[in-house]
């Protein structure tokens, strides 16, 4: 029960947070996605950069048990689920994490987004074995791989380069591009506006 009660704090803060910083917001996501306004890429990127360099810099210093951490396989699924997801984000404005945010809050587009979201999950149980038998969801690489090797994970490495270090390195990068990426890439005037 105590796990289910800090999972439900912790996801109420980040939906919070998410709220705050206009991520639930379809029409600023829409602006990131055209490059009109960075603001909630470079939310993103160094969210992403700061929580890699804590997560391996915890694991390298046995602060954050390597055990905790999951790796997914790696299938050719995958790579089409994510091209959905990105068009999916691109016509919605929302993302699944977003999108339930949105909701929360009180958005009635995000309502039938999360519809949407449940019918389609329930359109892949219903077919799962069809896709199963496709052949798309066979691991590629061994399947569950990392960049870099980690000791203790149990997992593989497609390089011998130490994990942890390419982790930290990688997330250094995300904050270093977040701070010095523009607040717009593609001038307002190149979008939206049909020429006359």
């Amino acid at each position: 029960m105590t796990s289910i009660l800090l999972a439900t704090l912790i996801g109420a803060a980040f939906g919070a947070v998410l709220d705050r910083i206009g991520a639930t917001n379809p029409n600023l996501i829409g602006k990131m996605l055209n490059l009109t306004n960075t603001h909630l890429m470079k939310t993103i990127l160094l969210a992403i950069g700061t929580g890699s360099i804590l997560m391996f810099g915890g694991q390298m210093m046995g602060l954050v048990d390597v055990g905790h951490m999951s790796v997914k396989a790696t299938y050719v699924g995958v790579f089409l689920g994510g091209l959905l997801l990105g068009a999916g984000w691109a016509v919605s404005g929302y993302c699944p994490g977003t999108g339930v945010c949105a909701a929360a809050s009180g958005r009635k587009d995000a309502l039938f987004f999360v519809a949407g979201g449940l019918l389609g999950a329930a359109a892949y149980m219903a077919t799962y074995p069809a896709w199963k038998a496709s052949g798309l969801l066979t691991d590629i690489a061994g399947g569950k791989v990392t960049m870099g090797e980690i000791p203790a994970s149990g997992y593989d490495a497609v390089t011998s380069l130490p994990g942890d270090i390419l982790g930290i390195a990688l997330g250094a990068v995300f904050v270093l591009v977040a701070f010095l990426l523009p607040e717009r890439i593609v001038p307002d005037h190149v979008i939206g506006h049909p020429a006359e």
